[in-house]
C-alpha cells in the first residue's frame, strides 16, 4: 500500500485508541509524584475517543475524514497531553487539506504541520516531553525517504522510542523520579496501534469504553419526570445542490437559528458536510430547519436528564454541576467559571463569585467541551476562567480559542490556592478587561499551595526513599515531607514551609480527612504560630487529604 486514504486513516485512529486503551494504566503509573492522580493515559484515551466517536461515516477522502477526527478530538481534549495530542492531529488535518489520499512525502509534511501546531499550543514548550518526541520522530521519519505509510510509521516509532529514552536527560523532574515522559509514552502506543491497522493486525476493540460511554440509567427519567435539561442534539448534514448553493452557503445561517432554540452550540463545516451540536428542548425544529439545506448522514438525540443523572466516566461533556441554562440566564457583562472537585470546594468557589463550577481536579480533568458548555451557561460578554490545576490550563485555553460568543480570559491558576486568592480580589468596577485580568494574575503572586497525599508505589524522590502507603507533602514538584503518619507529614510540611513568614493559612480538608485529626492540626498550628489567622474548610476533595493555602 503506497498511499493513505480516509477510510484507512479512520481505522488507524481507532486502532491507535484501542492500543492506548490496552496500556492506559501503564501510562497513568508514569506520574512523577507517586500519588493516586496519574491520569495521562485516561486523558489521552478520552481525547482519542472523541475522534473515534465522530467518525461513523466512511469517506474515502482523507481531508474530509481527518477534519471530522480532528474536530472530535479538539472538543474531547483533556489534560496537557490530551490537548497537545489533539493539536497534533489538528495540524495533520491542515496538512491533509485538499487531499483525497496522501503518499509518504505528504504524510511527512502533514506530521510536520502537526508538530508545528502542537508546539504552538504551549506558551512555553518544555523539551523532554511529548513535544520533543513527536518532533524528533517526525524529522527522522521524514528524512528516511520511505515509500509507503508502513515504512514511514515504522521509522517514526523507532526514533520515538529512542527519543523517549532520552526524556529524563532533558527534563530534570523526570530524572529525579526515575520515569520517562508519560505523554510521549502514550503517543508511541497510539502510533504503534496506527501501524498495526496499516498492517491489518487486530489490536482489540473499544467496546468496553464505548459501552460505558453509552450506558444510561433509563429510570432517571420516568413517567412523572419533567424535562429539565432538554436534548443533546448532534447532526451530520450533507448539503444538497438541489436545496442550496453549496459554494456560497454560510454556516452562520444555521448557527444563528440554533441560538433561537437552544444553547451549547458548536457548528463546523467541512466541504459539503455540516456538523452541529446543540442543547434544545425542541430537536424536531432543528431537524426541520437543517433539512431545508441538506440531508442527514447522522442523527443523535439524547435526553440530558439521563446524562445528568448518570455517572459516565468515559463520556465527554459531563463535567458541569447543574445550574440554570443559557435561556434562563440573562446576558451580563462579566462571568466567572471555576474548576473544583469536592462539594465543599465547589461551594467555596460559588461563595467567592463563580457562576458555574466545572467538576474536575487532579484525578478528573474536564474536557474542552465541558468548558464550552460552562461558557454557554454563564452567558456573559466577558468570562474569566480559573482552571485551578496546572494540567487543566491548556484545556481551558483550547476551549476559549474555540468559543466565539464571548471574550474568554483564562487566568492561569495552577492550584486551588492560586484560584482562591485570585478570585477573592476580583473587582470589575473599572470595566477594563485587560486591567482586570492582569490584576487577577497579580493576586496569585506570593500564594503558596501545599498538598498532602499518599504514595501508591515505592519511589525515590529527591534522594529520599518513599514507600507505598507513606504520606507525602509537597508544593508543586518539591517534596516537603514524608512519613507513614499523615499527621506527622502535615506538621513536618508546615515547618518546611517556614510558616512564620506568612500571615494566614486556609486548611482544606479532603474527603478522607477525619475531624479528630483536623482538630489536632488546628491545635498544632495555633500553638506554634499564635498570631497566624487560620481558616478551616471541609473541601471534600479526592486525592489530597489536606490542602494548605498560605499567603
Amino acid at each position: 500500500m503506497k498511499t493513505l486514504d480516509g477510510i484507512l486513516f479512520a481505522r488507524m485512529v481507532g486502532s491507535g485508541a484501542a492500543n492506548l486503551k490496552a496500556h492506559a494504566k501503564e501510562i497513568n503509573d508514569l506520574n512523577v509524584f507517586p500519588i493516586p492522580d496519574g491520569d495521562t493515559g485516561d486523558n489521552m484515551l478520552m481525547t482519542m475517543m472523541g475522534g473515534v466517536r465522530h467518525d461513523n461515516a466512511t469517506s474515502e477522502a482523507l481531508d474530509e475524514m481527518s477534519c471530522r477526527i480532528s474536530s472530535g478530538m479538539l472538543l474531547s481534549a483533556r489534560g496537557n497531553s490530551g490537548v497537545i495530542l489533539s493539536q497534533f492531529f489538528e495540524g495533520i488535518k491542515n496538512g491533509f487539506s485538499g487531499l483525497r489520499s496522501a503518499d509518504t512525502r505528504e504524510i511527512g509534511e502533514a506530521f510536520r504541520q502537526g508538530v508545528k501546531q502542537a508546539y504552538g499550543a504551549v506558551m512555553t514548550p518544555a523539551e523532554g516531553t511529548i513535544l520533543t518526541v513527536v518532533r524528533e520522530a517526525t524529522e527522522y521519519a521524514c528524512n528516511q525517504n520511505t515509500d509507503a505509510p508502513e515504512a514511514f510509521l515504522n521509522a517514526f516509532i523507532d526514533e520515538a522510542k529512542r527519543s523517549l529514552a532520552r526524556t529524563p536527560e532533558l527534563l530534570p523532574v523526570l530524572k529525579k523520579a526515575g520515569v520517562v515522559d508519560s505523554g510521549a509514552a502514550g503517543l508511541i502506543y497510539i502510533v504503534d496501534g496506527m501501524m498495526k491497522a496499516v498492517l491489518g493486525e487486530d489490536v482489540g476493540d473499544l467496546s468496553e469504553v464505548t459501552e460505558t460511554a453509552g450506558k444510561l440509567d433509563l429510570d432517571a427519567f420516568n413517567e412523572d419526570s419533567v424535562l429539565e435539561f432538554g436534548y443533546c442534539t448532534e447532526l451530520l448534514v450533507r448539503l444538497q445542490n438541489a436545496k442550496t448553493d453549496i459554494s456560497t452557503f454560510d454556516v452562520k445561517v444555521i448557527t444563528d437559528y440554533l441560538e433561537t432554540v437552544g444553547d451549547s452550540i458548536v457548528t463546523v463545516r467541512n466541504g459539503s458536510i455540516v456538523k452541529l451540536h446543540v442543547h434544545t428542548r425542541q430537536p424536531q425544529k432543528v431537524l426541520d430547519f437543517c433539512q431545508q439545506y441538506g440531508e442527514f448522514l447522522k442523527v443523535k438525540i439524547e435526553n440530558m436528564s439521563l446524562q445528568h443523572n448518570s455517572t459516565v466516566t468515559a463520556n465527554v461533556g459531563q463535567g458541569l454541576a447543574p445550574a440554570a441554562t443559557h435561556r434562563d440566564t440573562p446576558r451580563k457583562r462579566f462571568g466567572i467559571v471555576a474548576v473544583a472537585g469536592g462539594e465543599g470546594l465547589k461551594e467555596t468557589f460559588r461563595e467567592r463569585g463563580a457562576d458555574v463550577i466545572v467538576d474536575g481536579g487532579q484525578s478528573m480533568n474536564p474536557s474542552a467541551k465541558d468548558f464550552i458548555e460552562a461558557f454557554d451557561e454563564v452567558n456573559a460578554d466577558v468570562i474569566f476562567v480559573f482552571p485551578n490545576n496546572g494540567n487543566i490550563i491548556l484545556t481551558a485555553q483550547q476551549a476559549a480559542h474555540l468559543y466565539e460568543k464571548s471574550d474568554v480570559r483564562v487566568i492561569e491558576s495552577a492550584t486551588v490556592g492560586a484560584g482562591y486568592a485570585s478570585l477573592a480580589m476580583l473587582d470589575t468596577s473599572s470595566g477594563d478587561v485587560d486591567a482586570i485580568a492582569e490584576e487577577l494574575r497579580m493576586a496569585m503572586e506570593g500564594v503558596v499551595t501545599a498538598e498532602i497525599s499518599h504514595c501508591v508505589r515505592d519511589a525515590i524522590i529527591d534522594g529520599r526513599e518513599i514507600r507505598t502507603g507513606d504520606y507525602i507533602g509537597f508544593v508543586g514538584k518539591d517534596l516537603l515531607a514524608a512519613n507513614e503518619s499523615r499527621f506527622v507529614t502535615v506538621c513536618e510540611s508546615i515547618e518546611a514551609l517556614n510558616f512564620s513568614k506568612y500571615d494566614f493559612c486556609i486548611l482544606i480538608c479532603g474527603k478522607d480527612a477525619t475531624d479528630a485529626e483536623t482538630e489536632q492540626i488546628e491545635a498544632y498550628i495555633k500553638a506554634r504560630y499564635q498570631n497566624k489567622e487560620l481558616y478551616v474548610i471541609n473541601g471534600g476533595q479526592d486525592v489530597y487529604d489536606y490542602i494548605m493555602i498560605i499567603e
